[in-house]
């Protein structure tokens, strides 16, 4: 007989509110921490994101362990009434990591009926429109943040990264001139290549020298370059908030730590997205406007659910650390399962948004 848990975790959170001032469509800043002159109130997307995940496709006898990354609430987002059942689980349990991801793992023992081999994860989010910050510089970097400035084994910092960001910043002497030389050259010098699976790995040593990729690269680029400059940065991994079928929907996105302001959004993976799918000139005026949002802002149809590189998950998984942890990952008696493969590995991922 199939066995069935059913837990619900219900979280009331308070939304931060944030200080922010707006970038319009049209306009054209020739400094990087000018303050844009019109103001608009921020927007807010929310609904559920739901995951459905059928194993039942492995014969008995084998151990089947999934890990879910679920969303959780910071600064930019309210995550609540997060549920999931699955069917003839041994194991189910919610846990949270050093780094703040909250992460469903369920475990199906050798003597689970395959078709038990079922879950259902679903949680609230609301996300807020982040609209840039007064890029105000002051102070120096705590020792915190010492975490991001290390490299990872994608996110070579030293060697050839290190010498093309001392060319990038040369002749800049603030963090906010080093980091907006990089965005500025990340979106000069690279482009979006629509044959990536996936969203990339963001293996820095080979992207520059193909200077082509998805989100993950273009965004590890920027991150790799303000490290090996002595900036704090980081990539942000989660799924946009957009369709009613969003299992291929992921987006990796990146910030900066400006002393005296904080964590600064950036994503030039979006504008060369967009100068691609619409078939741009990166010097249009179409293309600065998006440069100049993205530097600082970042639009509100996206949910965070992870954060850094080289991860062990909670509870530890059999196989190597992971790149990221953006998608579903599961095992096979320890065999990891391709999560960019969502037919083999099957799961879907839905977006209900809230009715108005």
């Amino acid at each position: 007989m199939k066995k069935k848990i059913l837990a619900s975790v219900l979280g009331v959170f308070l939304s931060v509110s944030l200080m922010m001032s707006s970038v319009p469509a049209s306009a054209s800043v020739s400094n990087a921490s000018q303050a844009m002159e019109v103001k608009t109130e921020e927007k807010v997307a929310a609904g559920t994101v739901t995951y459905s995940v059928d194993a039942s496709g492995y014969e008995k006898g084998k151990e089947v362990r999934l890990w879910l990354p679920v969303g959780h609430t910071d600064d930019f987002q309210t995550v609540g009434d997060v549920k999931f059942e699955a069917e003839g689980s041994a194991v189910t349990e919610l846990n949270t990591d050093e780094l703040g991801n909250v992460i469903l793992y369920v475990e199906w023992n050798n003597e689970t009926e395959p078709s038990g081999r079922k879950v259902t994860c679903s949680f609230h989010a609301e996300r807020k429109e982040v609209l840039r910050p007064e890029l105000r510089e002051e102070g120096t970097f705590g020792e915190e943040l010492n975490e991001y400035l290390k490299p990872s084994a994608m996110v070579a910092i030293d060697g050839k990264t290190k010498e093309l960001a001392d060319e990038i910043t040369e002749g800049k002497t603030t963090t906010l001139e080093k980091a907006r030389a990089i965005y500025d050259w990340v979106i000069a010098n690279m482009n979006r290549d629509e044959n990536v699976i996936g969203c990339g790995n963001g293996d820095v040593e080979r992207l520059l020298e193909v200077k082509e990729g998805k989100c993950t690269d273009i965004n590890s680029v920027f991150v790799a370059l303000c490290k090996a400059s002595g900036i704090p940065a980081r990539e942000t991994f989660g799924i946009r908030m957009n369709a009613d079928d969003i299992t291929k929907n992921q987006h990796c996105w990146s910030q900066f730590y400006l002393p005296g302001t904080g964590w600064v959004f950036a994503d030039p993976a979006d504008v060369l997205k967009a100068v691609l799918k619409n078939n741009w000139s990166k010097e249009s005026k179409e293309a600065k406007d998006l440069q100049e949002y993205y530097w600082g802002s970042v639009d509100e149809k996206r949910v965070e659910l992870s954060e850094g590189r080289d991860l062990f998950l909670t509870p530890k998984q059999n196989g190597e650390a992971l790149n990221n942890f953006g998608y579903p990952y599961m095992e096979v008696d320890g065999t990891p399962v391709d999560y960019y493969q969502p037919d083999t590995f099957k799961y879907t991922i839905s977006f209900k948004a809230d009715q108005q």
